[in-house]
């Protein structure tokens, strides 16, 4: 069987499907193979059944033949991470045990793609209920980054297998969430494109959370024009006019820009990182693109209030004591080290935070008035040997560097999307960050997909990973 994988994105696959050339069935089959060949290197699964993956596909192939076409990812394999409830697929956040039965409960996001039977291949490895950039999870295993084929390096998390089952061949779209980056970092770490949506624009039930003030689910995918299909289909604003949003996203150019640069965004990168997101916007801007330079305002004090806690640490400790206390009993040690500073925070200094950010945001957004976006490097650090990160000093030093650039979308309330555009010293890629207002969700999109067009997808642009197959 071809693989059809490596020739075809979701909207061509949604297109030969219902030309009769493919069906749900090969897809389900390719996705099984793929993963059985590749899941001892790759490791991206919590939960895998192919026989589910089969039985859905079988739904969706029986609905098209009755000419029952819910939409353009019916037959589709989307990889969920294990945050997410799925009907009949346990759910652990991460820990060494599933959590109650009411975590598998499907909320919006889920039942959105359900819908349109959309085939679930299965739940990805996430760092223990969310809390970390790197994505490690000692109690299941780390996923591979894809792009080492001689050192195992960090995939990103917290969503840490969801780009790595995108590279794996066993999924087309992969689901994730992000409160600090956890989407845009594994999709920057992995070079696939990552989408975090603006903070109550897609809802969070049926979603184990870290912090609900900041947790948005998103999606990531290996091109800007997949990842915007299952925005469309997934966006409540969006999902009733998908062709028309499509349209306007594909009509975008970046002559049709603004984008402001921040040279914040560019300190302290590891060798390649500052270098391929410039060389990039020199081919953007050669295309037509407007650049101009912008600083958002007390980055420093954005940086410092994330990395003594944000308003995660308070919500997550809240969380665990008042839900799933017997579940402190084990722990990720990265996690639980952390846990007794998390507690001790008041509710007082979480309120004053909360204004504190509130005024951030409002500054912020004022400063980039005059910009359709903000642009920098998504992650500023290349993806580290998980050699290097056991201990919890190196681990600590690692997590708050990778997640610096991606919080600040999460704490001023804005939204963004990570697009792969180098590789840096080391081989590993390097994603460029889009970040808009609050809101503008739509117009980051189209930024991304316009950018894509000048720059090529991942694989035109970079290549397949070397353990992708």
């Amino acid at each position: 069987m071809t693989n059809v994988y490596e020739i075809m994105g979701v909207g061509e696959h949604a297109r030969a499907m219902r030309d009769g050339d493919i069906s749900a069935a090969d897809l389900a089959e390719q996705a099984i193979a793929r993963h059985e060949d590749r899941d001892h290197l790759l490791g991206a699964y919590k939960t895998w059944e192919p026989e589910r993956l089969r039985a859905e596909a079988e739904v969706a192939d029986r609905a098209l033949a009755a000419g029952i076409d819910l939409g353009p990812l019916q037959g589709i394999p989307i990889s969920v991470k294990d945050l997410y409830g799925v009907r009949d697929y346990p759910t652990f956040a991460g820990s060494p045990r599933e959590l109650p039965p009411e975590w598998r409960h499907e909320g919006p996001v889920v039942r959105a793609l359900r819908h349109q039977l959309a085939m679930f291949s299965g739940k990805t490895h996430t760092v223990q209920f969310a809390f970390g950039a790197l994505g490690t999870n000692p109690h299941w295993g780390t996923p591979r980054n894809p792009w080492d084929a001689n050192d195992h390096r960090a995939p990103g998390g917290s969503s840490a297998g969801a780009g790595v089952s995108l590279w794996e061949g066993s999924a087309l779209l992969a689901l994730g969430t992000d409160t600090a980056g956890s989407v845009r970092m594994p999709a920057s770490m992995t070079g696939t494109v990552g989408i975090k949506t603006t903070q109550g624009r897609w809802s969070i039930e049926g979603i184990a959370p870290l912090s609900p003030t900041l947790d948005t689910p998103g999606v990531l995918a290996q091109s800007v024009a997949d990842a915007a299909l299952g925005f469309a289909v997934i966006d409540p604003a969006v999902s009733t006019d998908i062709n028309g949003f499509l349209a306007d996203v594909e009509c975008a150019s970046v002559s049709d820009f603004r984008i402001g640069v921040c040279e914040a965004f560019f300190d302290s990168c590891d060798p390649g990182i500052a270098e391929g997101v410039r060389a990039a916007l020199v081919e953007l801007e050669a295309a037509g693109m407007r650049l101009t330079s912008i600083e958002i305002p007390d980055l420093d004090e954005v940086d410092g209030i994330f990395r003594t806690g944000g308003l995660s640490a308070f919500e997550f400790a809240g969380f665990i004591r008042d839900v799933l206390p017997d579940f402190l009993d084990d722990i990720d040690p990265m996690v639980g080290s952390r846990f007794e500073k998390m507690a001790a925070m008041t509710t007082s200094d979480y309120l004053g935070r909360m204004r504190r950010l509130g005024e951030l945001s409002r500054a912020a957004h004022r400063a980039i008035a005059d910009v359709h976006a903000v642009v920098g490097p998504t992650v500023p650090i290349t993806p580290p040997k998980i050699t290097d990160i056991q201990e919890p000093k190196a681990y600590m030093a690692a997590n708050l560097m990778a997640a610096r650039n991606t919080t600040v979308a999460n704490l001023l309330a804005m939204n963004g999307v990570t697009i792969p555009v180098a590789l840096d010293g080391a081989g590993m890629p390097v994603g460029l960050q889009i970040m808009c207002a609050g809101g503008q969700d739509n117009r980051a999109v189209a930024i991304a997909r316009s950018f894509e067009k000048v720059l090529g997808s991942a694989r035109d642009r970079l290549g397949p990973p070397p353990l992708a197959g």
